[in-house]
């Protein structure tokens, strides 16, 4: 079974905030979801007259039409486990310290679908949030090789999203592409020139 792509905050704030909410539903399959945490995170930084005020609307928007869920982050025995095993430290002391807590608990709660047995995929763009998952994808496929009844992890981020609008409404073309990678990227100095990427390529668009 699939569930939900689980979004870290980076992700939702970009997009949310930008209101290219669409393209990140088309991307996933028109439903996603969050931990308690990321949704504490998203709300603190959208506050009012940040540049990222609108993300709070639309995600409650999202919300009420049951396009988002919030995932609790009680301090269940299986989350409590990965917790630990990712962090090196007892649950209920991580959720004391805010640093990377969301991309932690997004990973946590695949981890825990994935080994009942779900298709579960992360978004992460943060590039050590993206190495845990990384090494946990591995995990869950030795587990899977080894014949345990798992299911798998995969890995989106801002790029894989993208990519899977190109040609719909939402990016028909590259000066579209153009135009809202731009936007995004003026929320997220992280996002790395268009031109290093490969999202206005011949390739791409062939």
């Amino acid at each position: 079974m699939s569930d939900p792509v689980i979004v870290d905050c980076g992700p939702a704030l970009n997009f949310l905030a930008t209101r290219q909410e669409r393209i990140l539903l088309h991307a996933t399959g028109g439903y996603i979801c969050a931990p308690e945490t990321v949704r504490t995170e998203v709300f603190r930084k959208a506050r009012p007259g940040s540049k990222f005020e609108a993300a709070a609307p639309t995600w409650a928007r999202l919300e009420h039409a049951k396009r988002l869920t919030v995932l609790p982050d009680d301090l269940t025995p299986a989350l409590e486990a990965v917790v630990q095993r990712l962090s090196n430290t007892p649950m209920i002391e991580r959720m004391a310290v805010s640093k990377d807590l969301g991309e932690e608990l997004v990973i946590a709660h695949a981890v825990v679908r994935a080994e009942a047995g779900a298709d579960v995929i992360m978004l992460i763009d943060e590039i050590k949030g993206a190495r845990a998952a990384a090494h946990e994808i591995r995990r869950l496929e030795r587990l899977a090789s080894q014949g345990q009844a798992v299911g798998s992890l995969a890995l989106y981020n801002t790029h894989t999203i993208l990519k899977a609008c190109i040609r719909t409404t939402y990016i028909p073309d590259r000066n579209a592409m153009r135009t809202i990678y731009t936007r995004l990227r003026g929320y997220d100095d992280g996002l790395i020139d268009i031109r290093q990427t490969d999202l206005l390529s011949n390739s791409t668009w062939a």
